[in-house]
């Protein structure tokens, strides 16, 4: 799932090639992931796209006129920039993974696509932004929060502080990736209590995020969109990485399985050695 860094990345990349160029034609192939009727799709047609912009883990492409093409790329969606489009030839609904396409007025254009069967890819032609349910709801930006902040915001949500952490209206951009990371790197057990958390780990876990998503934005923001993906695999160190030793202290990684989710930690850097029971109902170590 493209979380907040590769969200970065992609509005930084539209800004670079995007913006000025007018919108030729905008076609929709998956109905279902275009959840507004209002304005129509039609309307961008020859308006220029004037910006791009990050809400959390929301893509927003901005058009002249204050529309607003807002996308969440849900678990498996991506955005593909094509230099040029192999034909004229519209879309076909229901035919391939391609779920969205902006054609620019230079060739140019996007596509917003989405693998697997589990269509969850969302996109909102809007001309205010809290018409988005998601946007409207979202908490504070992760990376932005000051530690007064990002410690009212933890504590204000009770429960176990990977879950809080992944919560975007407590605090938005950050999944289940970067939470994995961002818990290693602050030496917290995913299933640590956030109300029961001292002053002292709360500044640690705030210091990780920032370092965590900040160096992930570095690496990211100026990557072509095709390299996001790789990028952010090489700079993970637990998540993703069952079975493999830990890059800080030698030990197996292991791994919690959900119905539809996993995680991914360290015992050693994490739990004082104690693997977390892999079932959702267990006794947990804490």
């Amino acid at each position: 799932m493209p979380e907040l860094p590769e969200v970065e990345a992609l509005a930084g990349y539209l800004r670079q090639r995007a913006v000025g160029r007018r919108v030729d034609r905008l076609e929709v192939a998956a109905i279902s992931a275009l959840k507004t009727y209002d304005p129509a799709p039609t309307e961008v047609v020859g308006r220029a796209v004037v910006d791009a912009r990050r809400h959390g883990k929301f893509l927003d492409v901005v058009f002249e006129g204050d529309l607003h093409l807002v996308v969440h790329l849900a678990r498996a969606g991506w955005l593909h920039y094509r230099e040029a489009f192999p034909s004229g030839t519209p879309l076909r609904p229901g035919k391939g993974p391609i779920a969205l396409r902006v054609r620019l007025d230079d060739g140019s254009g996007f596509d917003l696509t989405e693998a697997g069967t589990q269509k969850k890819l969302a996109a909102y032609l809007v001309t205010d932004l809290a018409a988005v349910p998601g946007v409207a709801k979202l908490g504070p930006d992760a990376l932005a929060a000051d530690l007064p902040t990002f410690a009212e915001r933890l504590r204000s949500r009770r429960g176990q502080v990977k879950g809080v952490l992944t919560d975007q209206s407590v605090l938005s951009g950050v999944g289940n990736a970067y939470s994995d990371e961002i818990l290693h790197a602050a030496k917290l057990s995913p299933f640590a209590i956030t109300d029961r958390l001292t002053d002292g780990q709360l500044a640690t876990l705030h210091a990780a995020t920032r370092q965590i998503l900040g160096d992930a934005v570095e690496r990211s923001v100026g990557q072509r969109a095709a390299e996001l993906k790789g990028e952010k695999r090489s700079g993970l160190k637990v998540h993703a990485r069952t079975g493999l030793p830990c890059p800080v202290c030698g030990d197996t990684v292991r791994e919690v399985s959900f119905a539809d989710s996993s995680l991914q930690y360290c015992a050693t850097c994490q739990t004082g050695g104690k693997p977390l029971a892999d079932r959702r109902l267990s006794r947990l170590v804490r």
